[in-house]
């Protein structure tokens, strides 16, 4: 195994011992941080292992952020949505 999946597979770990403690702002700090290291963590993966191993670290990664995503997908669609009504 090479080193970054070990370091992904640590981030993963520590994902997971994060959502074991509870939070006042529902881990949006926790997320933030894990997006802030997982995608250079990602590109590194991309780059040391190819693109498959990269495609599956994404979908292990957007699981694990799964909310994070899930609100910034609805934010993306609302501004798309104001610019196509601005735009009329």
């Amino acid at each position: 195994m090479t080193f970054s999946l070990v370091l992904a597979c640590l981030w993963v770990i520590g994902a997971a011992i994060a959502a074991l403690f509870p939070s006042r702002d529902k881990h949006w700090k926790t997320a933030y941080v894990l997006a802030a290291v997982g995608l250079p963590l990602w590109l590194f993966i991309v780059y040391e292992n190819g693109i498959w191993a990269g495609a599956v670290t994404a979908i292990a990664g957007a699981l694990v952020l799964r909310w994070p995503l899930i609100y910034f997908g609805r934010w993306l669609r609302r501004l798309l949505k104001e610019m196509s009504n601005g735009s009329a």
